[in-house]
């Protein structure tokens, strides 16, 4: 099956102008590599990409896809189950599927969520700011904010996310701007200050330096530095006091 691509709901060209112009070590990826672009997922709910996104955590593609189908198939209709489905689906029936007791308890605490309110409908979603999205999404079991802000980006097409914990974005960075390790997530906090308001934007166009550099290039890249304390004054540490009179 291809997959099939929309434009972001936002002046794509202004956000790539404004980024070229303010930061002439990314203006070369913008030219010659491929333009930002989000799939068009036709009518998923949050709660149908996020079932899936947990079906998907830790484990192959492959494997993934074999587990979710058969969750799928639990579904009255051969879809997705619904919320009310999801929780009176059985234990036994989940676990028979393929899917962890952690991943059970995680899709039905978001199937009890969504049936709450607290996950939004599409339509709801698309009228929240992305910290209130963050907010309500990370409240589900398993869901952290790395696949929150995929969301954003690929479902919503929202135009100021920066991933700071993400793999990719933080080598397409070193690469980028010639470092040998990998940035901190507040340096590239910091860093990504002067991408604003185009953050996903330029997000993307470190996927794609990673991309264009190839895997021998990736591998090179080190860990990001730690400082190393000072160690304690020992007597200090052992609750020793110094004589006063040394």
């Amino acid at each position: 099956m291809t997959k099939e691509f929309r434009l972001p709901p936002f002046d794509l060209r202004l956000a790539m102008d404004t980024l070229a112009a303010k930061d002439s070590q990314l203006a070369p990826l913008i030219k010659e590599t491929q333009e930002f672009r989000i799939e068009a997922h036709g009518s998923d709910s949050p709660y149908e990409i996020l079932l899936e996104a947990i079906a998907y955590q830790s484990i192959s593609g492959k494997a993934a896809a074999t587990i979710f189908g058969r969750v799928k198939a639990l579904g009255s209709t051969g879809g997705i189950p619904a919320p009310q489905e999801m929780l009176k689906l059985r234990r036994p029936a989940l676990r028979k599927a393929g899917l962890s007791g952690a991943k059970i308890l995680a899709m039905k605490d978001l199937a009890q969520k969504t049936i709450d309110g607290v996950v939004p409908t599409l339509e709801q979603a698309e009228k929240l700011s992305d910290e209130e999205l963050v907010e309500r999404l990370v409240s589900v079991r398993g869901i952290g904010a790395w696949t929150v802000e995929m969301f954003l980006i690929f479902r919503l097409g929202r135009p100021d996310v920066l991933p700071i914990h993400d793999l990719g974005v933080k080598k397409g960075w070193s690469i980028t701007y010639g470092k040998k390790h990998m940035p901190k997530p507040k340096e590239l906090l910091a860093f990504g200050e002067r991408w604003r308001p185009y953050r996903t934007v330029a997000s993307w166009y470190m996927w794609r330096a990673c991309q264009r550099a190839g895997n021998a290039a990736m591998r090179k890249i080190r860990p990001a530095k730690v400082r190393k304390r000072k160690p304690a004054n020992p007597k200090r540490s052992a609750g020793i006091r110094r004589p006063k009179h040394l």
